[in-house]
């Protein structure tokens, strides 16, 4: 074999070492998700001919007995099937949810109706994608996140200022895109598609989501800034730090920077008034804690070894720990 596709093939094997935390998943859990979906679809499809607000909120101005002939056998019936391990229908199931997904989606952003329906929809399709890979494949490919350009590769040597500069560079970037663009634009449907609260909101409440913002916003400052000077590298995985970082904000938590954004982004739900904003916050944590994060702390042990093991069990991962004297 080339040295190439041998380093490839050593490559794969190791990232696939560092998924092996979604193995707790598989096929049973992917079925069981089918269960539960055709069940709730049947019990949506029962209230959408029985309940007027239902209907309403959920399809609007659409026509629930032409919906209802195409999703209840590609989205109820398939489901079922599905549950029960019939392969194939994973493969209806699947496309169907996200193409109603979509159609869902621009309907309510054209029209203004049935938001919810469009809400439960993203959320029955994010469920069925990751149900379907766990039929198909067994288990969650986290895997996959970290291929191109968010691979693992080790920062270019340079000066720290080069580091910091190219951290500098990121922050604007993603804190613009994640922190501005998509709140804003969450905030937006979260109004167009009437799902909002329609609650008079106390002043206080965007105030301290402003005070909390500054806050998380200057640990991520700091912690990024630590990591660059002191690590030779920058927060992303394709330059990733050279060295272990354990000082400044790493002192108390592994992930501050993590900690900092998911606290940013629920702060900004609290400026803005959106809910949704903040759950937005709450899914990335989920995401970031459940597949992102185990796979960044193999690579650490895999390159750190001994050292990165004895601070992993000493530091906290969210929480500080402040031992008792």
């Amino acid at each position: 074999m080339p040295s190439s596709a041998l380093g490839r093939a050593i490559d794969r094997a190791r990232i696939d070492e560092r998924c092996r935390v979604t193995d707790r998943l598989n096929a049973r859990h992917g079925r069981l998700y089918f269960g539960v979906q055709a069940l709730m679809g049947l019990v949506w499809w029962i209230a959408v001919f029985t309940v007027p607000l239902v209907r309403e909120l959920t399809l609007g101005s659409l026509d629930a007995v032409v919906v209802a002939a195409l999703d209840i056998p590609l989205f109820v019936i398939a489901s079922a099937l599905a549950a029960v391990g019939v392969r194939g229908a994973v493969w209806v199931a699947v496309p169907w949810t996200v193409l109603v997904t979509i159609g869902m989606v621009a309907f309510a952003t054209l029209t203004g109706e049935a938001g919810w329906g469009a809400l439960l929809m993203i959320g029955s399709a994010v469920g069925s994608v990751a149900a379907g890979l766990l039929v198909v494949l067994g288990r969650l490919p986290a895997e996959w996140i970290i291929r191109g350009p968010f691979a693992f590769r080790l920062a270019p040597a340079g000066r720290p200022s080069d580091h910091v500069r190219r951290t500098g560079l990121q922050i604007v970037l993603f804190w613009g895109l994640f922190l501005v663009v998509f709140p804003l634009v969450i905030a937006f449907l979260e109004h167009r598609w009437q799902v909002d609260v329609d609650v008079d909101v106390p002043i206080v409440i965007p105030i301290l989501g402003a005070v909390i913002l500054v806050a998380a916003s200057a640990l991520g400052i700091w912690s990024a800034i630590t990591m660059s000077a002191l690590g030779e590298g920058t927060p992303l995985p394709s330059a990733t730090a050279r060295r272990l970082v354990i000082a400044g904000p790493y002192r108390f938590v592994r992930n501050p920077m993590a900690v900092a954004g998911i606290v940013q982004g629920a702060a900004v739900g609290l400026m803005l008034g959106s809910w949704l904003v903040v759950v937005y916050a709450i899914a990335g944590s989920f995401v970031w804690n459940e597949l992102v994060r185990p796979i960044e702390e193999a690579d650490l042990e895999e390159r750190f070894g001994v050292e990165y093991v004895q601070y992993r069990d000493r530091v906290a991962c969210w929480v500080p720990r402040f031992r008792r004297a």
